[in-house]
């Protein structure tokens, strides 16, 4: 079950009235610093121009090319600590319907591997160590430790307590156009 909090609106459709709802100047601010770390290819930039926003990001996170983050309600996002978030996800705070819009807090655990283009909606929890498959659409809470995938998404298996391989565990060749430090 997803945590959001309704507010009901009157004549037109919620997203119509958006600038009732949200500064627009705030909007734009945010438009233009998420638009930018989009492309951002140093992460530890790209984590600063979000904690700028309000976004709760932890330490070694990595956030992918293209990756959207919430233009409305960023503030309402938290991502833990050595987590991934892949390449083109969006993560969503708020929904706009035709009579009310929603809003909800996304947390993202520690340690969580969130697949390309995947979808988080607002009001989900995602647990320490879970995985979400590429193109999963998030629409509920994933325990720690998950494996979860789909549209929407939902269990595939519980992920194994081995340790990830270390970089002294990788293969001789490396991947390709490396070079082996000696």
């Amino acid at each position: 079950m997803r945590r959001t909090r309704a507010y009901p609106v009157s004549g037109s459709n919620s997203l119509w009235q958006v600038y009732r709802t949200v500064p627009f100047w705030k909007v734009v601010r945010n438009v233009l610093v998420i638009e930018a770390a989009r492309y951002m290819p140093f992460f530890t930039w790209k984590n600063r121009m979000y904690r700028w926003l309000g976004i709760q990001v932890g330490d070694q996170t990595a956030v992918a090319y293209k990756v959207t983050m919430d233009i409305l309600f960023p503030e309402l996002i938290r991502i833990g600590r050595n987590t991934i978030i892949g390449y083109n996800t969006t993560i969503l705070a708020h929904e706009y319907l035709v009579d009310e819009y929603r809003l909800g807090e996304v947390v993202i655990g520690d340690e969580v591997m969130v697949g390309a283009n995947s979808l988080i909606l607002p009001g989900v929890v995602i647990g320490d160590r879970a995985v979400v498959a590429a193109g999963s659409v998030v629409t509920r809470d994933v325990p720690p430790g998950a494996f979860v995938g789909g549209n929407p998404a939902r269990p595939l298996r519980r992920r194994t307590s081995e340790p990830a391989a270390t970089v002294t565990d990788a293969t001789e060749e490396g991947p390709p156009g490396s070079e082996r430090l000696s």
